[in-house]
């Protein structure tokens, strides 16, 4: 079962502002804010599988959940 680190409430505020920002024409920081979304655990593994942990560091994803379930080397080991 996954380990929420943020309320679903949160991140609708999140992604509720990110969506101003667009409006606003701050793409990349619309990018940014929707970034620090919790992405769920099985969509976080996948990516890893499919584009490669660097993906996830580099681009500035929030894996904390994935961490919370996999552990905190999640994204360093060659399991999953």
């Amino acid at each position: 079962m996954s380990k929420e680190t943020m309320s679903l409430d949160e991140k609708l505020e999140i992604l509720y502002k990110s969506y101003a920002l667009e409006d606003a024409g701050d793409v990349e920081g619309a990018k940014r804010l929707k970034r620090s979304v919790p992405m769920p655990p099985y969509l976080a593994m996948i990516a890893k599988k499919t584009v490669g942990a660097d993906f996830l560091i580099k681009g500035g994803w929030n894996s904390s959940e994935a961490e919370a379930e996999f552990g905190s080397d999640w994204l360093l080991t060659k399991h999953g």
